[in-house]
């Protein structure tokens, strides 16, 4: 049996990633989450287990004690981490796993799975992004500003990944990323196919 993908997305909050993802997983058999623990509350709608473990701090520090993340960061006053045994046994049943994460997690992922697949998503403009954040109707005008000076930050990053997709239109979007899990599950990167 094949190993899964790993696949690693990061994007701006605002960019549309959740989205992306949604609809992609509604067209794919073989996509799961990797589900994160943080410290931010929910929002509506998101539900434990399925969106994020959701942790006090005191929680996620003896999460963290005890070993049981891959990777942690704080981001925008909350902390995101990625339990530990959830990804490499899925991969070995042959799973494609989708982890949505930061641009720090993302590179901390990467020296723990070389071989997995990067995914960068971009919104079209800066005031796009901005216009998107004000349309969720859940974030204040501080965090909205804070969320934007975080995103110029994190798109230095983009040189550090394999794809990079700018998310204008959704349908798009979602094709190109159906295209990126295609065309990888015919590298040879991840290993040659035995045949009979």
């Amino acid at each position: 049996m094949n190993k899964g993908l790993l696949i690693v997305v990061s994007a701006p909050a605002g960019s549309g990633k959740d989205t992306i993802l949604e609809c992609a997983f509604k067209s794919c058999n073989n996509l799961n989450y990797s589900v994160s623990a943080t410290t931010r509350a929910a929002r509506p709608g998101e539900e434990e287990g399925v969106h994020y473990f959701f942790k006090t701090r005191e929680e996620f520090a003896r999460l963290i004690e005890n070993n049981q993340l891959l990777e942690y960061t704080e981001y925008a006053g909350n902390l995101y981490g990625t339990p530990r045994e959830y990804i490499p046994k899925m991969l070995e049943a042959g799973k494609n796993v989708v982890l949505k994460i930061e641009v720090e997690g993302a590179a901390n992922i990467k020296k723990l799975f070389p071989d997995c697949v990067s995914v960068f998503i971009l919104p079209p403009s800066f005031a796009e992004l901005e216009r998107r954040l004000r349309k969720r109707g859940t974030e204040t005008e501080e965090t909205i500003k804070k969320r934007v000076g975080i995103a110029k930050i994190e798109m230095s990053f983009v040189k550090n990944y394999d794809y990079v997709i700018i998310n204008e239109n959704l349908d798009d979007a979602v094709k190109d990323f159906i295209a990126i899990i295609e065309a990888e599950k015919l590298s040879t990167k991840h290993g040659i196919p035995v045949i009979g």
